[in-house]
């Protein structure tokens, strides 16, 4: 099975969560907090990565729900 990572991606005038490979969105949200939020608890459920964007479609950050058999040494938080 292939590791589907969630997007929380701009959408309109709001935000909204997509799969990685899909071509519509999952979830819309007015907020980016909102959109990331409905992404963590569907990441934690299937053991993926959450993908943050900003507005311009750069990713901006990722936080990993999964079972990362080789972990980064470097710390975020």
């Amino acid at each position: 099975m292939t590791k589907k990572d969630i997007h929380v991606v701009p959408h309109g005038d709001g935000w909204a969560t997509r799969k990685e490979g899909a071509q519509r969105v999952g979830h819309t949200a007015n907020t980016q907090q909102q959109a990331y939020q409905q992404a963590r608890q569907q990441a934690k459920r299937e053991g993926v990565e959450v993908v943050i964007h900003r507005p311009d479609g750069t990713i901006r950050n990722s936080n990993s729900f999964g079972n990362d058999p080789s972990p980064p040494k470097d710390k975020k938080h």
